[in-house]
This record gives C-alpha cells, sequence and structure tokens, in this order.
C-alpha cells in the first residue's frame, strides 16, 4: 500500500490561504481519484478538493475551521495504486511510519520564524498563521499535541500569557483605517498583479443594439414564461464565444518569464468565458465553460445558475478558472464607457459601456439608435493591436447581425 499525501491545490493566481470548511469523507471511508474529499473556503468561495488518490482516507492533518496554505498537506490516502498522478509530479517527504504522528507541514516563511525553523518544528498551519500574525516564535512554545506538536490552544495560551502592549493613541485628526476583507484582499492582490506584470493596450468600438433589441423581445416571447430571461449578456456570451472561434489567437493564455526558453502561449481547449459580478464588497468572476457549443437557451441556464451558486459562495473550483476573456457589464447604471484591467492569468476583459440613445448617420440620414461603446482590454504578450481591432470589429459585426442560435 501506498500513502499519498492530500494537498491543497492552487484554485486562484493569488490564493495563498483557505479554510477547510467541511470534510466529505471520514477516516476509514473508501475515496476515489478526482472525486470531491473536502470542502474549503477561499477568499471568493467555497470550493471542494478534490481526492489525489484512489484508495481510503487515511489520516486528517487539518479539521474543520483550521486554515492552510496552498501546498501544505491537509490529509493522507492509503492507496493501492502503485503511484498516484498527485506522487508523480513531484518529489514528496518522508511519509509517516504506521501509527506515527504526522510531519508537520513547512511553509516558506512564518514571521519570526526562518524557512528552517519552520521546518524544525512541528506545528499545525492554523497554529503558524496565528503564531505569524503575532510575531510569536514557535521555539518557544511547548506543543501539547502528538510528538509536542504545537497547536493553535499552544499559541493561544502564549498570547494570553504575554503582557498586552498597549496601543498607541490614534493622532488626532488621522483617518480610521479599515481592514480589508478577504475579498478585497483577493482583488487588490490581482489587480495589483494585473497592472505590474501584464502589458495592456485598449481598443474601442461602438455597437448599435437595434437588431439584437428585437431578436430578443421575439426570442424572448418564444420561452416558458418565468422559467428562462434572456440578458443581453446571454448575447455577448454567445457572440464573444464565435468571435473567439474565428480568432483563435486571442484564446489563448501567457505562460511563463518572457526571457525564459519555455515561455509560450496556452491554447484553450473552447471558449471559456469569465462573467464579472458584483458582490457585496467585491467581485467575483465565473467561468462559463465550452460556450461554443450552448444555445443560447443554455447559455441563459448556466448563466443562472453559476450567478445564483456564486452569490452564496458556492462555486466549484473548475468554476473560478480557465477563462481567456471575460466581460464585464456594469448595466444601464454604468458609465458611457471605461477601461477594465484584465484578469492574470486571462488574456483579454471586454468592458460593456450603457446603452443610450445617440443621433447616429446611416445610410446619409440621421437617426437615432441605441448604442454602447465596447472596450477591449488585451494583453499585449499575447497579441497585437491589429488582432484585437479585427476580433472587436468581427465581436460588433455579430452583435448586429441576426445570425444567432437558440437552442
Amino acid at each position: 500500500m501506498t500513502r499519498v499525501a492530500q494537498e491543497i491545490p492552487k484554485i486562484g493566481l493569488v490564493m495563498d490561504a483557505v479554510k477547510v470548511v467541511r470534510w466529505l469523507k471520514a477516516v476509514g471511508d473508501p475515496v476515489t481519484a478526482g472525486e470531491a474529499l473536502l470542502e474549503v473556503e477561499t477568499e471568493k468561495s467555497v470550493v471542494e478538493i478534490e481526492a489525489a488518490a484512489t484508495g481510503r482516507l487515511l489520516q486528517i492533518l487539518v479539521q474543520v475551521d483550521e486554515q492552510a496554505t496552498v501546498g501544505d498537506q491537509v490529509g493522507w490516502i492509503e492507496s493501492a495504486e502503485a503511484q498516484s498522478v498527485a506522487a508523480a509530479a513531484a518529489p514528496r517527504s518522508a511519509e509517516p511510519a504506521p501509527g506515527a504522528a504526522a510531519p508537520a507541514v513547512s511553509v516558506p516563511t512564518l514571521g519570526a520564524l526562518a524557512s528552517g525553523d519552520a521546518e524544525r518544528i512541528r506545528s499545525t498551519p492554523v497554529a503558524r498563521r496565528l503564531a505569524a500574525e503575532h510575531g510569536v516564535n514557535l521555539e518557544t512554545i511547548a506543543g501539547s499535541g502528538p510528538g509536542g506538536r504545537v497547536q493553535l490552544e499552544d499559541v493561544q495560551r502564549s498570547l494570553a500569557a504575554a503582557p498586552a502592549a498597549v496601543p498607541a493613541a490614534p493622532r488626532a485628526g488621522a483617518p480610521a483605517v479599515q481592514p480589508l476583507t478577504p475579498m478585497r484582499r483577493a482583488l487588490a492582490r490581482a489587480m495589483t498583479l494585473s497592472n505590474a506584470a501584464v502589458p495592456q493596450f485598449t481598443v474601442a468600438r461602438a455597437v448599435d443594439w437595434t437588431v439584437l433589441q428585437a431578436l430578443r423581445a421575439e426570442y424572448s416571447a418564444g420561452l416558458p414564461a418565468g422559467a428562462l430571461k434572456l440578458s443581453v449578456n446571454d448575447f455577448l456570451l454567445q457572440a464573444v464565444a464565435r468571435a473567439l472561434l474565428e480568432f483563435p489567437a486571442l484564446n489563448a493564455t501567457f505562460s511563463g518569464d518572457p526571457d525564459a526558453p519555455d515561455a509560450g502561449l496556452l491554447s484553450a481547449s473552447g471558449a471559456h468565458i469569465g462573467l464579472v459580478v458584483a458582490v457585496d464588497n467585491g467581485l467575483l468572476v465565473p467561468v462559463i465553460h465550452d460556450v461554443e457549443r450552448l444555445g443560447l437557451v443554455d447559455i441563459v441556464r448556466r448563466r443562472q445558475d453559476c450567478v445564483e451558486r456564486g452569490l452564496k459562495g458556492r462555486l466549484k473550483r473548475e468554476e473560478l478558472v480557465g477563462a481567456t476573456i471575460s466581460i464585464s457589464n456594469l448595466g444601464a447604471e454604468g458609465p458611457d464607457r471605461f477601461n477594465a484591467l484584465i484578469n492574470p492569468p486571462q488574456a483579454a476583459i471586454l468592458a460593456v459601456g450603457r446603452q443610450r440613445d445617440a443621433v447616429v448617420a446611416r445610410d446619409g440620414a440621421v437617426v437615432i439608435r441605441p448604442l454602447s461603446e465596447l472596450t477591449l482590454t488585451v494583453d499585449h504578450r499575447v497579441a497585437d493591436g491589429r488582432l484585437a481591432a479585427q476580433f472587436l470589429g468581427r465581436l460588433v459585426a455579430i452583435l448586429e447581425g441576426r445570425e444567432w442560435r437558440l437552442q
């Protein structure tokens, strides 16, 4: 039998910590590689973590409500497989002998500890995090867990016994600092990375909604009352998917350091499109996969389901990753035009300005038409201005045309 470490995989680009919400299996239960084994809470959602191997759950190292970081071992699976996919991907640390305490999981740096210290001291992930937050040296704490492992309670007792620090009195007139929520912190990291690491440019074009408005009303009249509601975003999703198939160079993400020999472009297997959704004090970007295979009715169902579960924090891991482009539509209350920052590692984002009546020239006559400004932000490492302009032009032509797939 082989013992396989169950680790926390990287779920988002800037995710570094999760909280275990629920174990879906108990110790001793059979597990199958790829099935949901536990649920963790990230800065944006609750997602499922899949089992790393087929066998039985041998040991749980991180309990419910405890925190772990990316790469941490949270459990062990006893497997009859010669070598699991996870075990083949990278060398593991020494496995525990039967009946022995599980080895502590190390992290690169923790507050006052050097990396070597963190590797020597057995401690739970949540204990290390609390110690790092308060600058406590774990070497000074006697662990009460198996083999002297430092537990959360040990760190809490150490903090309670330490003399309380007297907070400095706020300077008169100084503004109060509002702590960041986990989601706002995640957004701050992602957008800082986007602005600093991704060379971005924008192209813009107006779209005339006249034909689409009429088709939307026609299609909606043929749908079951109250069951489905076609939105502009559904048409946008189908139109972007069609345009991506015609311009596959944009349906990719940049990978690696530009100076490294292994840098390159990763082409997507289908049209995987993110839809920016506003939530309390932040944004969520659920990803709808393989949109090119869907008719408008299926797109409505998928969009409504993803948005509803996203607002409840119940999206799955795969529903937050894999997109090459996102759509940000601020609706009728939004600005006429705006630029959106790319959500790394995606290659582009489409910003949709509010629809407004505008005076335009058509066939030598002055008419009033419902227009919106579309602004496409593109990763310059993936595409250049000419390709981006061609893509946007084709997207507008699709949106202004009559060729739509309803079913």
